[in-house]
């Protein structure tokens, strides 16, 4: 499982990479179709299209130079045509979906429980990274892992969790943030958080139920101030800077996923 998770991982980071891209490309087209003017000019880009290549010198990546983890060591974190160097966070994504894979697997065995945990998993590690780039959760992720999540306890696929509890779960995971969202506002006048953050807690929500929200939001937040604080303090980053809260939602879901059980029983007990 931990191979397949090399590779699984190598193609987050694809999706980390254009994904936004692809969004603003979109955005572009929209605006211009409002203000009756032609699209602007894009070459044909997607997941797949143009090939993965050098952001340095453009020259496409072969695929020896593609093997998860391994050619990056191998090349010493450097393109293999202009020895421009290349992010350590392509095989830290790759490593840590490898990583994660094998945990959900050993949780989870060999099925359909197993199999939906490791989809759950791998749009968690995208939605973070994506969000630590772009502040944004795209909707082409935390909608579908919210109905996914309803999917998947529809089946009786994670019991104990039912699919009320699900449904419950992705309402109350919504309505939790969003009224956080509009207290600060009408406190501060600012915008805390985003939608996609409510999208987001919705979505772990539907797939670990409403009594997985308790520690979710406690161990997101603690980790979010203690982050937040040591950025201000120690990397002297300006309060007015945002910094995501994605991250850390995904983060405490995923610990919540993996080994939240007794954490989960202890504060909502019942």
């Amino acid at each position: 499982m931990a191979l397949l998770g090399l590779v699984v991982g190598s193609f987050l980071n694809v999706v980390i990479h254009r994904l936004p891209r692809m969004m603003e490309i979109e955005w572009r087209a929209q605006c211009a179709e409002l203000e009756g003017k032609e699209p602007p000019a894009e070459g044909r880009y997607n997941l797949l299209v143009p090939r993965s290549h050098c952001p340095a010198c453009q020259a496409p990546v072969r695929a020896r130079d593609n093997v998860p983890v391994l050619s990056w060591l191998l090349l010493r974190g450097r393109c293999a045509a202009c020895s421009a160097r290349i992010s350590a966070r392509y095989p830290l994504v790759e490593a840590l979906t490898a990583a994660l894979s094998a945990a959900v697997a050993w949780k989870f065995g060999f099925g359909w429980a197993a199999g939906l945990g490791l989809v759950f998993t791998w749009m968690l590690i995208a939605l973070t990274f994506i969000d630590a780039d772009t502040t944004l959760l795209p909707d082409d992720l935390t909608l579908p892992l919210l109905w996914l999540g309803l999917l998947a306890n529809l089946l009786g696929h994670f019991a104990p969790v039912t699919l009320q509890d699900a449904v419950i779960g992705a309402m109350a995971g919504y309505l939790v943030l969003w009224s956080i969202y509009w207290v600060f506002k009408l406190l501060t006048g600012k915008e805390g958080m985003g939608y996609g953050d409510f999208k987001l807690l919705a979505a772990l929500g539907a797939w670990m139920g409403w009594k997985a929200l308790l520690p979710i939001v406690l161990l997101s937040s603690v980790v979010g101030a203690v982050v937040g604080i040591a950025l201000i303090v120690l990397a002297r980053r300006g309060r007015e800077v945002p910094i995501p809260f994605g991250p850390y939602l995904a983060t405490a879901g995923l610990i919540v996923f993996l080994a939240g059980d007794r954490l989960t029983a202890w504060l909502v007990p019942g």
